[in-house]
């Protein structure tokens, strides 16, 4: 099957049908949150306090819902309007911006705690128009990463690289921009289950983590279990508005401040960016 960063442009690529995946196929929402549980996992947070997280790729909120639960703060950059209008359908609680991550994060120095990205880093390895550079946009993006994070702060990014030589350029430009660390590898020795993790860290060069493996599973997430929701997939999990309507009692029940549902919550925009 083609890559998806072979077939479009991102911002073309994820159009209002292939959005609309990301609240109705509960596969790639499970995928989507287990990856996301393992990337903070990876930034070794404190569990004490309350970070404030820089999510690239944002999508259509699910890696935010994944910090919030973790009872995190954070800010969503993405390059599709359609995505970003599905974030906004599910009133996630990260503010959200429309951009393009090779052209920088466009963001004060030492604004973030940490930083996440899930399945965008392979996009910056292609020239989708005739003036991208791909080592030059991926230099760009690192070393503003680099500036906005503050200088104890990691980044984890997932990704799926191509080839060696793509890891080589990522890893390459990422060490260029300032940034100490490699990449982690869970479960190396699974088609369906490997996962890539680019572990990049501001406040000197240490060990990297271990990636997860088979006999290690349990100590981590294991990306290949169906889950408990498997008899569904290919159906909505649940409404938007439902969804929404947990989260503000869930949140209610933790003593923070939710606005009160109206007739209006849940319901699809009509407005763009």
């Amino acid at each position: 099957m083609s890559r998806p960063e072979h077939l479009a442009p991102p911002e073309i690529f994820y159009n209002e049908n292939e959005a609309k995946k990301y609240t109705q196929n509960t596969r790639i929402m499970e995928i989507q949150e287990q990856m996301t549980a393992r990337a903070l996992e990876l930034l070794l947070l404190s569990d004490d306090i309350p970070s404030l997280i820089l999510d690239i790729g944002c999508g259509s909120g699910l890696s935010g819902s994944v910090l919030e639960e973790n009872g995190h703060q954070w800010v969503g950059i993405d390059i599709s309007t359609a995505m970003l209008d599905v974030a906004q359908d599910r009133e996630v609680e990260g503010d959200l911006l429309l951009a393009d991550m090779g052209q920088g994060c466009p963001f004060r120095a030492g604004a973030f705690d940490g930083a996440i990205s899930i399945s965008a880093l392979q996009w910056l390895c292609n020239a989708d128009k005739s003036h991208h550079k791909p080592v030059k946009r991926l230099y760009k993006f690192f070393s503003t990463l680099y500036a906005c994070l503050s200088r104890s702060a990691r980044a984890v990014l997932q990704f799926y690289p191509e080839n060696g030589e793509q890891m080589e350029l990522v890893t390459a430009q990422a060490m260029k921009a300032g940034f100490y660390g490699g990449i982690v590898v869970d479960y190396p020795n699974s088609t369906k289950a490997k996962k890539f993790f680019l572990v990049l860290m501001t406040g000197g060069n240490v060990p990297l983590p271990k990636g997860l493996d088979s006999e290690r599973s349990s100590e981590g997430i294991d990306y290949s279990r169906r889950g408990k929701i498997k008899p569904q997939r290919g159906q909505s999990l649940k409404s938007v508005k439902s969804w929404i309507q947990d989260k503000k009692e869930r949140r209610r029940k933790q003593g923070k401040n939710v606005r009160p549902d109206s007739k209006y919550t849940g319901r699809k925009r009509s407005g763009r960016f």
